[in-house]
Formats: structure tokens, C-alpha cells, sequence
């Protein structure tokens, strides 16, 4: 297939969510049928007969089998190595198109004025249709040491956190951003081939906020400015949040942490990254001491258990 003869690609890395993955090839399919579009999906090594169904049902999507679970990161970048689309959609498995998506967010990119737009995120729903929030601020040290810590429960209504999601505009007005949430983003081939692939150091997590803020340190030739992440809430996306994800708790944490580091590491330096480490190392000690405690006091017992086991793998891990 020669480059140009496709509108869009679509990206999809999947593992051990075959059925939710067959929804998301279905209103792909379908919400896409106007456009000269390719379905590429990467697997993870998954047990639950993804790739058989990939191959029993559509058989018009591009598999790529992995035989190890190689991340999240660099199974995007194999797909995006061989995608051939003016337009590069990353979905995450467990989302859903809503009906004129694929076209509301073509038509956004295509119009003149928006010649400068590198990326977009579509607005994200719950299953249940309330919003979910998907456009951010870059994150200040007060934000990586508060956000998705014990921190954040003590105190989940402050100003960095108000600041980072942005609390303070709008959810149904299309705006600029810093950043938007990786479960759907919409990527001129231009950026792409201007600033490369996802890096793949991180595993999974931030690598779509170190993806935008890239974007936002090149210049695009055809503007003579940075590129613009531009979040459209026109186009609308359901997200079944964290359905591969929360198969292995510990594992989640220790990428999602140890990703906050490394972005720390890259971009504000190696001091700030090993005091970040280390504060979040010790938040996950106190957590480990507090279940232990409710677990000597009879509370909950197996749960307890379950969230101490977890807490000691991210403390074994260093967050390294």
C-alpha cells in the first residue's frame, strides 16, 4: 500500500480485552466508512484468543502478533511504522467512537486555520455518558508529588490539581491545551514525521504527555511556530477507563509511578526525578504500614492483604 491512497490509520494496541477490542474495530469500521481508512492492531501477547477473533472476524485488519507483551509505547510505534494514513488515530482498545467522530475530527484538521494543529483529543465519556476528563496542563513538581498519591486523598480539591486538569474552563469548548489523554489522540502525519514516535522508555503512562509536550518544542514549517495539541469536544469517545490495565494492579502503579519519574528525569533533570522518586517511594510505604494496620485490627482482612502484597512489588521495584 502505497502512501496516500489512505486517509487514516487507526492504532490499536491491545492485551486480554478481546471483546471490548471488537466493539472498538466495530464503530471504527463503522463511524469510518467514508473514508479511505486501514485498522492496525498491535497484540500484546494476549491469552484470551484476541488474534483468533482479529482473523475470524475482520479479516481486513493489519495483526501485529507480539509473542511478549512489549508495552504499550512501542507496540504504537510498530504500528505507526507502518501506517499509511495522512491521519493517525491512537485508540486505546476499551473506547468506543461515538456515530460522525472520525468525520468531526477530519474536517477540524482539514479546515485552513487548523494547519498548525498537530494533535487532537476528542472528548472522552464514561460508559455511563458523564464526562471524563481528558485535557491537561503540563505538570509542575507540586502537581507529580500530589497527583494519584495518598496526597490526592487527603486533599483531592487543590490548586495544582484544579490547575492540572484544568478545572477552570470549560469541557464543551474547543480550546488549546498542553496535553490531552492518550486513550484517543488524532495525529497529523506531518507532526509524526516531524518529531518521530512515542518513547519508548516509557512503558506505558506519559508517554502521550511527553508525546504533546515534543509537539510543542517543534516547529512546524508550514506555520513558522511550535505545533498546537488542541483538545475538540465535537467529537465524542466512550472510555471503558483501564480494562488491561487493572488486570495487574501492582504492575499499573509501578509503570504509572516510575513514567512520572522518568518524564521528570527527561525534561526538568535527574534531581528533581530521584526527589520525586523517593517522595513516592515513601508514600507507598505509609500505605503499605496503614493496610497492615487495618489488617492486625481484623478490618477487611483479604482485602488488606491483597493491597499490602501489591504495595511491597512497588517498593521492591524502586520505581526504577
Amino acid at each position: 500500500m502505497l502512501f496516500g491512497m489512505v486517509d487514516l490509520s487507526f492504532v490499536i494496541v491491545s492485551w486480554n480485552v478481546r471483546e471490548l477490542l471488537a466493539r472498538a474495530i466495530s464503530a471504527a469500521q463503522a463511524d469510518a466508512a467514508d473514508h479511505r481508512h486501514e485498522i492496525i492492531v498491535v497484540d500484546n501477547a494476549s491469552h484470551d484468543g484476541t488474534v483468533e477473533m482479529l482473523r475470524a472476524k475482520f479479516p481486513a485488519v493489519r495483526v501485529i502478533a507480539n509473542t511478549e507483551n512489549v508495552g504499550f509505547t512501542r507496540g504504537n510505534n510498530q504500528a505507526l511504522a507502518q501506517a499509511q494514513g495522512r491521519y493517525l488515530f491512537l485508540l486505546n482498545p476499551d473506547t468506543e467512537l461515538a456515530p460522525g467522530a472520525t468525520r468531526a475530527l477530519a474536517q477540524f484538521m482539514d479546515a485552513p486555520e487548523n494547519v498548525g494543529v498537530g494533535i487532537v483529543g476528542p472528548q472522552l465519556v464514561y460508559a455511563d455518558g458523564t464526562i471524563q476528563s481528558s485535557r491537561r496542563r503540563f505538570p509542575g513538581f507540586t502537581t507529580a508529588l500530589v497527583e494519584a498519591t495518598v496526597v490526592q486523598q487527603w486533599f483531592p480539591r487543590n490548586g495544582a490539581l484544579d490547575s492540572f486538569y484544568m478545572r477552570d474552563t470549560r469541557d464543551d469548548v474547543t480550546q488549546d491545551v498542553d496535553w490531552v489523554v492518550g486513550a484517543a489522540m488524532f495525529v497529523r502525519r506531518e507532526l509524526y514525521d516531524r518529531i518521530g514516535g512515542l518513547d519508548e522508555r516509557f512503558f506505558m503512562y506519559s508517554e502521550e504527555l511527553d508525546w504533546c509536550l515534543r509537539a510543542k518544542q517543534a516547529r512546524n514549517e508550514r506555520t513558522g511556530t511550535a505545533w498546537r495539541v488542541v483538545y475538540f469536544p465535537k467529537a465524542r469517545v466512550t472510555h471503558y477507563e483501564g480494562k488491561s490495565s487493572e488486570q495487574a494492579l501492582a504492575q499499573r502503579d509501578i509503570y504509572f509511578h516510575s513514567s512520572k519519574v522518568r518524564f521528570f528525569k527527561k525534561h526538568h533533570g535527574a534531581l528533581q526525578g530521584e526527589i520525586l522518586r523517593y517522595f513516592l517511594l515513601g508514600t507507598f510505604a505509609y500505605r503499605s504500614f496503614e493496610e497492615s494496620a487495618k489488617y492486625v485490627l481484623g478490618h477487611k482482612r483479604e482485602l488488606r492483604a491483597r493491597r499490602v502484597r501489591a504495595y511491597r512489588q512497588v517498593l521492591a521495584s524502586g520505581l526504577r
